[in-house]
């Protein structure tokens, strides 16, 4: 598995396939197997002619685990797109994030524009600007003993899908507590790349994909029909609706 160094971090990717380049940010506590390669994203997208990347985030997958909050603050997570790019040569590439990627390649399209060709939005609605999610509840969830511990039911089931996955938790703590920082509307509003927003019809962590998308200049709105937040990531209207928004880009 190749890696490099954003400073002091250590960050796997996979690169795979060839032609023009998309880069994969998976969500929260996820990894980028688990978010793109295990639901073939990385497979169905190199079989439409384009160059694959996905990276693991700090403190997530085979990436190296910090345990100050601060070190996972939303621009510094968005920091380490543009670090891969700079790293791969990659002068300007789409991105596709899901959830909290989809919050670091918001963050990434305000900031450096010029990066991106285009932004998909997955699984982030109106919550990039109002927040909602997990929470504290779920930092708690993490550092509890056991499982057996969390009573809160949306801790029970980060806390559930960390121990599936064999996350470390304590830096996932961390990473919850120091991404926190929301979008403004101002901020929202001043993105000008290309944006598709989609989100699963019953997500009800994203928030709103039409309130996003009416601040978004020209955003592309893509309902995922009768998918939550979970469920949503391997759809096929999904991944049929993103191959649609990347062939119509010029």
């Amino acid at each position: 598995m190749p890696s490099f160094h954003n400073g002091a971090v250590e960050i796997a990717y996979l690169d795979e396939g060839e032609g023009d380049p998309i880069l994969l940010v998976h969500g929260f506590a996820s990894s980028k197997n688990v978010n793109w390669v295990y639901p073939t994203w990385v497979s169905e997208l190199k079989k439409n002619g384009r160059r694959v990347i996905a990276f693991d985030n700090r403190g997530h997958g085979d990436s190296g685990k910090l345990y100050d909050a601060a070190e996972y603050e939303i621009g510094i997570m968005a920091g380490d797109i543009s670090a891969l790019m700079d790293h791969l040569n990659i002068e300007r590439a789409d991105v596709m994030g899901y959830s909290l990627g989809s919050r670091m390649t918001a963050e990434l399209a305000l900031r450096e524009p010029q990066r991106l060709r285009s932004a998909i939005l997955g699984g982030i609605g109106i919550g990039l600007i109002e927040g909602g999610g997990p929470g504290e509840n779920v930092a708690q969830a993490l550092e509890a003993p056991a499982l057996e511990d969390v009573t809160d039911p949306v801790g029970r089931t980060f806390r559930a899908f960390a121990d599936q996955t064999r996350s470390d938790r304590r830096a996932l703590a961390a990473c919850l507590r120091g991404s926190r920082r929301l979008m403004t509307r101002q901020e929202a509003a001043a993105i000008k790349v290309p944006v598709l927003i989609a989100v699963g019809s019953s997500d009800e962590i994203a928030g709103s994909a039409q309130a996003l998308g009416k601040i978004i200049p020209a955003a592309e709105v893509l309902d995922i029909p009768n998918r939550d937040h979970m469920r949503a990531v391997g759809d096929k209207v999904y991944k049929t609706g993103v191959l649609d928004f990347l062939s119509s880009r010029p």
